[in-house]
């Protein structure tokens, strides 16, 4: 039996989900282009239309904040194209940014760094925690060359939750654009985008147990927003390209089966929470030794990010992989890399501690029993490992 252990890498599509696509290729569709004017064509657009303002319902922001595009990363590219844009045009070419950012962040921003933009590093507490008071600081005496702030809701790795409303409200004070990637956010804790103060924000549907492929933009003012795919005016003209409209109604439903769980089940979040205390507890009791990065800081219910010293977090993952339990070591956009990740070396972590983080996140519908078990075979492998170190 497999136990899977890597929601914040990608989520298994869920059972909501697996029961639409079933109806819909049972029903036969209907399939067609939706930009067609025949009758087929304008009831994919009004699935599409219906998709859309169910995403724009759960997630608290209009129907047309909210474009669909094909992941996160995608949404991120579109944003720094927009900013980097605007602030030509301003001669604001500043960008405030974490230091713990995404890898498609990071990525993004070091390429319009490279075409003339400047970066600002916001640093990182040892809790992992974006230092908001380097950040108030800077927006007072540089904010006329700053155009964007760029902050996290939620670390993909430790799961630590930023303090992004009140960054949001600190942009807004100075007038700077505030980008926001709430990927690992949505779908795990309650989010508002109107009472945010945020301007941007990007959600993958893989995460929730969409399709992949699948995902969003939100733009508080979409007249900002500038294209990097041309095609047929798609999306306002914000994204050309016949629309995956099949895509975009499983993240509405994914969204919905999220928002009618956490309405109906709220208490089921702090269930979670202490079912995560609980399983990092046994470990730590176990493994005096054991560092659970971010553990003094607001989380994610889901996440545990943890390492023993001396002890390679590859090796950890391999001993549990032959138990058919299936973590990873920190982001799975970087997991080939065997090194202290970013944003462990932004919370001044050494090497002999950060080559050894594992990540740990549970799903929503994660069977409780699979802490116990994965409590059980971390607390054996570590103990195998280091029996093996003292030869």
């Amino acid at each position: 039996m497999i136990i899977y252990a890597d929601y914040n890498g990608s989520a298994p599509i869920i059972k909501a989900v697996k029961e639409y696509l079933i109806s819909r290729l049972e029903k036969d569709g209907p399939y067609a282009n939706p930009n067609a004017i025949h009758f087929l064509g304008s009831k994919c657009l009004r699935g599409l239309e219906t998709a859309r303002r169910v995403c724009a319902d759960v997630l608290g922001a209009r129907p047309d904040q909210i474009f669909f595009n094909s992941g996160a990363s995608e949404g991120i590219s579109t944003i720094f194209h927009s900013i980097a844009r605007r602030a030509k045009e301003q001669g604001r070419q500043t960008i405030l940014i974490s230091q713990i950012e995404h890898s498609a962040t990071l990525a993004a921003a070091s390429f319009y760094e490279k075409e003339g933009m400047n970066l600002i590093w916001i640093p990182t507490l040892a809790s992992g925690v974006v230092d908001l008071e380097f950040i108030k600081k800077t927006l007072e005496t540089r904010s006329e060359e700053i155009c964007c702030i760029v902050a996290m809701a939620a670390n993909n790795e430790t799961g630590v939750i930023q303090p992004y409303h009140e960054i949001g409200k600190c942009s807004e004070e100075k007038q700077v654009l505030f980008f926001c990637d709430t990927t690992q956010l949505i779908g795990k804790a309650e989010f508002d985008f109107a009472n945010s103060h945020i301007d941007f924000a990007v959600c993958s549907g893989h995460k929730l147990g969409a399709l992949p492929g699948t995902g969003l933009l939100l733009a508080k003012q979409p007249t900002l927003l500038q294209p990097i795919i041309f095609g047929g005016g798609q999306e306002l003209g914000k994204r050309g390209g016949t629309q995956n409209y099949i895509g975009a109604e499983t993240l509405a439903i994914a969204l919905q089966n999220f928002q009618e769980n956490l309405r109906e089940n709220k208490p089921n979040l702090m269930t979670i929470i202490n079912q995560r205390n609980n399983f990092e507890k046994k470990i730590k009791d176990a493994l005096p030794s054991i560092v659970i990065f971010g553990e003094e800081a607001q989380r994610l219910a889901n996440t545990t990010f943890l390492a023993y010293p001396g002890i390679m977090g590859q090796a950890i993952q391999i001993e549990l992989e032959s138990k058919n339990i299936f973590i990873t070591t920190s982001s799975a956009c970087s997991d080939n890399e065997p090194a202290t990740s970013k944003v462990l070396q932004a919370m001044n972590i050494n090497d002999a501690v950060g080559r050894g983080a594992i990540r740990i996140s549970f799903g929503l519908y994660s069977d409780p029993t699979d802490y116990e078990k994965i409590a059980d075979a971390i607390i054996l492998a570590y103990n195998k490992l280091l029996k093996i170190q003292s030869y």
